[in-house]
């Protein structure tokens, strides 16, 4: 054994320390394959295809044919004002029920919390659905309406309008931010809550100096989420069927789908995608120097 020992010790022993570098690259080559596959193969075949005509050949008229098209300009408007808009007010909605089901005891709010979870799993047009059955134009909001006056049709018609398509994504996107802050509120030392009240100080003020604070790293991950989410829907604006409205994920179905242009839905598809992740980083940039 003692020889055993000092051959060990002679040799180096038994390193601790971490890996080799070549047994690292073996570990990381599995995860780096399967990603360039399923996600960077196919996206760079729509960044090549974006830069070849219908014309053949290699140019850049397919981004100039775009990029001077009404509609895509459009398109790029709704898009970020739909998107900024959902973000903010999933933000804003998020932030008042999470402070109800976190500090207001109310029956059912174990329930209520749980089922924030359940709705993570719904699909977007499921909602978008449920919202045309109580205010489309045949809804039950508008069936009542014409039941109780005698009206010729109902006053919901907002449904098919952009304000339509920014009330679901604010519905259906609002839990993404809600699951974070009621995390984030569960981990919150309420002898703090009990000291601010002792020293009299008032809700509004307890939830702005004591409880803000800690919920800023779960406003800031839930609402770049929302926001590269709602950047890329595509259920929503389809199934409100809202007139006039297109986003660029719908320009990019139109343009590949509908007119056969795949050199420009590419390029619609590229630029959707700079969008997102320029978007997102602006976001934590952001949100980093509020102190998320």
């Amino acid at each position: 054994m003692t020889e055993v020992a000092s051959s060990l010790r002679a040799g180096g022993g038994l390193s601790r320390s971490s890996p080799r570098p070549f047994g690292a690259l073996l570990w990381a080559l599995p995860p780096v394959a399967l990603l360039a596959l399923f996600f960077l193969y196919p996206l760079a075949l729509v960044v090549q295809q974006s830069f070849q005509p219908d014309s053949g050949g290699t140019s850049l008229q397919p981004y100039a044919d775009v990029f001077a098209s009404s509609a895509f300009r459009e398109a790029l408007w709704t898009t970020v004002w739909l998107a900024v808009a959902a973000t903010v007010g999933c933000l804003v909605l998020g932030f008042v029920l999470a402070l109800v089901i976190a500090f207001v005891p109310f029956p059912g709010a174990k329930a209520v919390a749980r089922f924030i979870d359940v709705f993570l799993s719904f699909p977007s047009f499921l909602i978008t659905l449920a919202l045309l059955f109580v205010y489309g134009t045949v809804g039950m909001a508008n069936g009542a309406w014409t039941d109780v006056t005698g009206a010729a049709e109902g006053p919901f018609q907002f449904l098919t309008t952009p304000w339509g398509v920014l009330l679901a994504e604010i519905t259906y996107f609002t839990p993404f931010v809600m699951r974070p802050l009621l995390a984030a509120f569960s981990q919150l030392d309420t002898g703090q809550l009990e000291a601010a009240s002792s020293l009299g100080a008032r809700a509004p003020r307890i939830v702005r100096q004591v409880v803000l604070p800690e919920a800023l790293p779960a406003l800031a991950a839930g609402g770049s989420l929302v926001l590269v989410l709602c950047l890329n829907e595509f259920g929503i604006v389809l199934f409100t069927g809202a007139k006039g409205v297109t986003t660029l994920p719908t320009l990019v179905y139109g343009k590949a789908i509908l007119e056969s242009d795949y050199p420009g839905a590419c390029v619609v598809a590229v630029v959707n995608v700079l969008i997102s992740v320029g978007l997102y980083g602006l976001y934590r940039v952001v949100s980093r120097r509020a102190g998320a």
